[in-house]
């Protein structure tokens, strides 16, 4: 079976074609953030003369579309429509965004306390339409309880004349609590569906080009993936797909796949750091932070700063008791391509070039360029190239140690479990992306660890975008009392057969059996492919007697991905060094 991979970095798509869990062909072009879709079928076609199947190519993208989309404020403009119960305060939740509060309410057991008001529905979504507003979002307090009051409100915007493009349900894109980060989520899902839907459309004509694609899959920011289909309803869950493409480049590469590990993928813009603990990916355990809005979207524990191989380079200058000094500022900011390549302006990628620790482009231009920085600091070329790598492993050496400051101060979540073992210091560096080989064994030699520079570094984001495998998470919400269970994820409602009986055991085997079925629409079959993430438990109690119990498990088609081998395409092992 052939899959292609491909990630839309910030400076280059990369391209990678696996045959039966081998790299069979690589390959790499500019992007074009104007038009992502060319950069992906250009990207696609440097791999294409390697496919020698007649089945149709299973394709898997990791794009910067929807995060792009967020970072620049370019989302559609939303109608958001919540319906919070008594005693909130919308605007004290600092959104950053519009919220339409209508009446109604349903309480935390999930019974409708107050029914909404259907005519004060209509007349919100009357000014919209005269506003040019296309696209809605609804939201209930407590819709992942009970979602009839969203489902009443969505049948309402289908009736009438309102031309909605796309509808956002609060209660199908997270069961899990937390009013305010359900309310940003399906914002920012509304706000990027348009674009979301433009790009599917591209994607799909693009399939129908002669190239024998079959089905479309889309890497989501915990490392999983899903159908062309499912992003339609849930774009925002492909926010930060990029660094999650470089956590599962390294879980389908690296030789290190136990105990704890700092993985870095060094780009052209930006390096993104994620990490491994007791051999499993960290998450974030609330959801997915982005733009400053807090979401309940899933997502690997991702930091990113702006360092990378094409970054700015700037020399600073200080007055201060009367002397000058100056001193170098790399990033946050990109300078273009390396002067090496072609460009004008110096960058860490040119210190590389000029000291002799990478090969490419023209030396001769890359001295050029550095020698203008060493000019403004009074120093020699060498020296001056010397500085900006050591102010890069300083910076990047930074970056890791205030991630860990940040995760020792607070639980440590990964997909199993939350972990015990206080100690999460890396034993090893990871490192991924073009640069790597320059700056993974500096760095680690800084740490005082050991490293490894994977194979394929250069394309392992979208060889990570092509091992990874479906995933999904249900919540199953169960109370015995009230003898009702709510799935909100899949709209299901429903009573509880024998509830005096039911316990936390029978509670698990539920959320199980959903997400099993949830599993069978992804095409994951393995039962042992589904795991318990998160459940509580308590009692229900009226007066001294305990009356029954409210459970609430959350289960998920975990994480996977496949281990790739070295193929015919480059043979090359892992670059491993202790430090």
């Amino acid at each position: 079976m052939y899959i292609a991979g491909i990630d839309v970095g910030g400076t280059n798509t990369d391209a990678a074609l696996i045959k039966d869990n081998e790299v069979v062909a690589t390959g790499k072009v500019p992007t074009d953030h104007v038009n992502l879709v060319e950069s992906t079928a250009a990207a696609l076609e440097t791999i294409l003369g390697s496919y020698r199947g007649t089945e149709p190519l299973e394709l898997h993208l990791s794009t910067t579309l929807s995060t792009n989309s967020i970072v620049e404020g370019r989302g559609d403009p939303a109608l958001v429509l919540a319906v919070p119960g008594p005693g909130m305060r919308i605007e004290d939740l600092r959104l950053g965004f519009a919220v339409h509060q209508l009446s109604g309410s349903v309480d935390h057991r999930g019974r409708e306390v107050a029914p909404i008001d259907r005519e004060e529905v209509k007349a919100a979504m009357n000014a919209a339409r005269e506003a040019g507003m296309e696209v809605l979002a609804v939201v209930g307090k407590f819709s992942h309880r009970n979602p009839s009051q969203e489902l009443t409100i969505e049948a309402l915007a289908r009736e009438g004349d309102y031309r909605f493009r796309h509808i956002t349900l609060g209660h199908r894109l997270s069961g899990r609590p937390n009013f305010p980060r359900r309310l940003a989520t399906s914002y920012l899902n509304a706000s990027v569906a348009g674009q979301q839907a433009r790009f599917v459309e591209m994607v799909r004509r693009l399939m129908l080009e002669g190239r024998n694609i079959g089905k479309v899959y889309l890497l989501k920011a915990d490392g999983g993936t899903m159908t062309l289909e499912d992003s339609l309803v849930r774009p925002v869950e492909t926010i930060l797909s990029g660094p999650a493409a470089s956590l599962m480049g390294a879980r389908a590469l690296s030789n290190h796949q136990e105990g704890n590990a700092i993985i870095v993928d060094i780009g052209g813009t930006t390096t993104d750091m994620a990490v491994q603990a007791a051999g499993e990916p960290v998450f974030q355990p609330q959801g997915a932070e982005i733009a400053g809005h807090r979401t309940l979207v899933p997502a690997l524990f991702v930091r990113s700063i702006g360092l990378g191989g094409d970054s700015e380079i700037r020399v600073l200058c200080r007055r201060e008791n009367g002397q000058t000094s100056r001193q170098l500022v790399i990033g946050p900011k990109r300078a273009g391509i390396p002067a090496a390549l072609g460009g004008s302006r110096p960058t860490p990628t040119d210190a590389a070039v000029v000291l002799g620790m990478t090969s490419v482009g023209d030396v001769h231009r890359a001295r050029k360029a550095v020698a203008e920085l060493a000019g403004a600091l009074g120093i020699g070329v060498e020296e001056t190239a010397r500085k900006i790598i050591d102010g890069f492993v300083r910076q990047l050496v930074e970056a890791v140690e205030d991630i860990y400051q940040y995760l020792e101060s607070r639980p440590v979540y990964t997909v199993s479990e939350l972990l015990a073992p206080r100690d999460i210091r890396p034993r090893v560096l990871i490192g991924l992306g073009g640069p790597a080989q320059v700056f993974i064994p500096l760095a680690a030699r800084a740490m005082g660890i050991d490293w490894e520079v994977l194979p394929y570094h250069e394309e392992a984001n979208a060889i990570g975008a092509a091992a990874s495998r479906p995933t999904a998470a249900v919540t199953y919400h169960a109370d015995t009392a009230l003898g009702v269970a709510a799935v909100p994820e899949m709209d299901y409602t429903g009573e509880i057969q024998k509830a005096m009986l039911f316990d936390i055991r029978k509670a698990r085997e539920e959320a199980r059996r959903w997400a099993i079925e949830k599993g069978k629409e992804l095409g994951v079959l393995d039962p042992d492919d589904i795991a318990i993430v998160e459940e509580e438990s308590f009692n229900v109690v009226r007066g001294f007697y305990t009356i029954g119990r409210i459970f609430t498990i959350r289960a998920q088609v975990r994480p996977q991905v496949r281990r790739i081998v070295p193929g015919a395409e480059r043979g090359e092992p892992n670059a491993v060094q202790q430090s």
